[in-house]
């Protein structure tokens, strides 16, 4: 029997959105290639909001979800379609967003990211960290990563996230998946227990906290492949954050361990198409070597732009040059490019030429 909230993931799943927002006082809305709009007109009210949210929530997760105001799970509604679900408290009441997971995990050809993400699980060991904002495609990059491993190799791969958004079926590796709190109380928990069962690559859904990032530096100088996200948007904001996390006294000896033990930087922003057909993902591409540690062991992360910009011909790049190859493809217009670029100077002669053109 089909739960009445379904109906509301229908209209997202026909329309081709992305993310389904409830919240209680507004009218139900669906996020489509970047906008959100409302699909009707009558508001959604207390009860209907409780109602709704209970129908796909089981009864002790709705407890804590009433005692502490945030909840996070996946809900399968049919053999297609799959949902990360989030439900939380606001100013005016009860809050929920559903963000549809594709069934199918692509390639990277298919999400037509650069091909050379595909080496870094070619790796035996060491860390790799796949960083940029909520709703950037992370999760759809990291699976596709974990799919051609899982293809490619005979490994046993250890994810741990929260909540399980892609499902993993054993290829030729055997893949675990624990979601946080249901299978392990916590990240840094998981973590720990996957240095004692075995695993040659483990993903970690999220490095928020300084155990989780303390762990994953140590299970990967040990031997593993530790792949992780952070919400930064390049590389060097990633490795700064990934030091600061940690106290002054500590931060040379993190820096060493770092700089031995990172293997690369996939930042990644999603922007929305001039011809407005969806949305492209834009990286920048980190390989660490011989200058990235000298880096990293100093503390100048300032210098590796540089690395970026002379490492082309090994697969880096910058994010501002991605955007910008995009923007002369017309791939996405001048202000989207604008917005989403790191250097904005760089990026406001084409601002002020495309105003010109509308003029």
């Amino acid at each position: 029997m089909s739960n009445q909230i379904d109906a509301f993931f229908q209209v997202l799943v026909s329309e081709g959105g992305s993310d389904l927002h409830l919240s209680e006082g507004q009218p139900p809305k669906i996020r489509k290639h970047g906008e959100i709009r409302p699909i009707r007109e009558e508001v959604l009210t207390h009860e209907e909001m409780s109602f709704l949210l209970q129908q796909i929530c089981r009864p002790k997760a709705w407890e804590k979800f009433v005692e502490s105001g945030d909840l996070d799970f996946a809900y399968e509604m049919d053999e297609e379609s799959r949902f990360r679900c989030n439900y939380h408290k606001h100013l005016n009441g009860y809050g929920a967003i559903f963000r549809l997971i594709p069934n199918r995990i692509k390639t990277i050809d298919e999400l037509g990211v650069p091909k050379i993400l595909e080496s870094f699980g070619d790796i035996r060991s060491g860390l790799v960290l796949v960083t940029g904002p909520t709703g950037s495609g992370k999760s759809t990059t990291l699976a596709a990563i974990i799919d051609y491993i899982n293809s490619t190799y005979s490994k046993h791969i250890i994810t741990i996230e929260e909540p399980i958004e892609f499902v993993h079926n054993n290829k030729l590796s055997v893949v675990t998946q624990r979601e946080v709190p249901n299978e392990t109380p916590s990240f840094s928990t998981g973590l720990k227990a996957a240095l004692r069962e075995d695993s040659d690559v483990v993903l970690v859904g999220e490095m928020r906290d300084l155990e989780t990032i303390s762990l994953a530096l140590t299970a990967a100088e040990t031997g593993l492949l530790v792949f992780g996200t952070l919400h930064t948007n390049n590389a060097r904001k990633t490795i700064d954050r990934i030091i600061d996390a940690f106290p002054s006294d500590q931060q040379e000896l993190v820096r060493t361990m770092l700089s031995t033990s990172l293997r690369g930087v996939i930042a990644q922003l999603l922007l929305k198409r001039s011809d407005n057909n969806g949305r492209l993902a834009v990286n920048e591409i980190l390989i660490a070597n011989s200058a990235v540690a000298s880096i990293i062991r100093e503390g100048a992360t300032f210098k590796l732009s540089d690395v970026l910009k002379s490492g082309r011909a090994d697969g880096m790049q910058l994010m501002d040059d991605a955007i910008e190859n995009f923007l002369k493809q017309g791939m996405v217009s001048a202000q989207e490019a604008y917005m989403k670029s790191i250097d904005k100077a760089r990026f406001l002669p084409y601002v002020e030429a495309e105003r010109g053109k509308r003029r």
